[in-house]
Formats: C-alpha cells, structure tokens, sequence
C-alpha cells in the first residue's frame, strides 16, 4: 500500500510529514516507473527514425509512377496530333480530287487510354485517260493533279501521282493538238472531188501519231487508279 503524500502526526504533533522509508520507496519507484517511460520514447522515435528506407521507397515509386504518367501523356497528345494531321491530309485529297476521288482508309494505334487513333491512311483517286476524248482527259488529270498536291505537305507517293497525273495530261494535249492540226489540214485541201481521200489520210495520220505518243518513253503501264497516302 502506498502511503506517499498521507499526512502523519505520529512523532511530532503539528507538524506534517509526507512520507516514510516505505513512502520512499514508492516514490522512488513512481519516479524510476516515469523516467524509464521518458527515455522509453525518444527510443521509439528513434525506432522510427531508423527507418528511412521505407519513406524513400514510397517516394521512389511515386517518382515512377509520375514519369510513367508523363509518358504516357507525351504519347496521347502525339497520337492526337498525328490522328488530326492523317484525316486532315486525307480530308484535301478528297476535298479537291471529288468525283475522281474515293473513300479514305486509314491503319490505326491505340492509346493509353484505350482509344483508336489514324496513324495513316489511304484514298484512291482514278487516273484513266478518258477513251477518245483528249480534252476531257486534260479536265481530269488537271483535277487529279490539284487533289494530289493539295495537302500542305504532300506525301512522296501523293508527288508520284501528280507526275502520273502530268504524264498523261501532257500525252493528250498532244494528242488534241494533233487532231486540230491534221483536221484542218484536212479540210483545207480537200475538194469535192478528193474530200473522202483527205479525211481518210487524216484518220490515217491521226492513228500514226497516236502511236507516237503513247512511246514517249513511258515504259511502265500507267494503271487506271493509284492512291494517295499520308506517310509519317
């Protein structure tokens, strides 16, 4: 039983003790019990404070984890970019080449977040020469050649099409230039009586330079389509 801080009147009447041997004994031991709970908890601070490894991994993964998110967002807005400039550049082909033009295709990369985004892509455009009609093919290779040209930077297989486009448009400008000149011809020197040779040798001129033309030194066949692509 403790008896620390009892009042005893047992020695001397009137004056107040606090605390005997036993008194002290317990006091020591109340003072001991809390100074052993002081030096206890600096210990568990510093138990704690020997543990920097754990703070530093935790920070370590967030710095990760930051840097992949920045990445990662790095490549979203280029795939964003790159998805507005492949339709964009697509969009002008079709825009100006009309008629001659058909529907874009476009190849695909998926996001970090999950969506498709147009890397490149495609449209067909139609170069056939229109059958006996030099004119009406000059109208179209004019028209093809604008659509291949049109986007702002146009492609290297976009610039082949549009010296496709020339190619042929130069061969009937020949082609109808020669018409003209052997037509007249014709019908200047025809008569009555020599109207049917003169157009006949006409015809038979026409066809001879037909054929010049198409030796031109164009080796390769050119074919009735080719397509215009965006390339990175």
């Amino acid at each position: 039983m403790s008896v620390a801080f009892s009042p005893s009147s047992s020695l001397y009447p009137g004056v107040t003790h606090y605390g005997g041997p036993s008194a002290v004994a317990s006091n020591s031991a109340v003072v001991t019990q809390k100074n052993e709970l002081q030096t206890a908890r600096p210990v568990s601070a510093k138990s704690d404070a020997e543990r920097p490894g754990d703070k530093s991994e935790t920070e370590q993964a967030k710095g990760v984890q930051r840097e992949l998110e920045e990445a990662e967002l790095q490549q979203l807005q280029a795939l964003k970019a790159r998805d507005r400039e492949v339709r964009a550049h697509e969009a002008a082909h079709q825009s100006v080449g009309g008629q001659h033009a058909g529907a874009a295709s476009y190849s695909y990369e998926r996001g970090p977040d999950g969506a498709q985004y147009a890397v490149g892509g495609e449209v067909p455009i139609d170069i056939a020469a229109v059958a006996n009609n030099p004119q009406a093919t000059i109208d179209k290779m004019r028209v093809v050649q604008a659509a291949a040209l049109a986007p702002a930077e146009p492609s290297s297989q976009d610039r082949q099409v549009a010296a496709k486009a020339m190619q042929i448009m130069l061969q009937a400008q020949l082609e109808l230039a020669a018409e003209k000149s052997e037509d007249k011809t014709a019908l200047d020197s025809a008569d009555e009586d020599g109207e049917k040779t003169a157009l006949n040798g006409a015809d038979e001129s026409r066809a001879s330079t037909y054929q010049r033309i198409s030796d031109l030194g164009n080796t390769d066949p050119i074919p009735d389509s080719l397509s215009f692509q965006a390339t990175a």
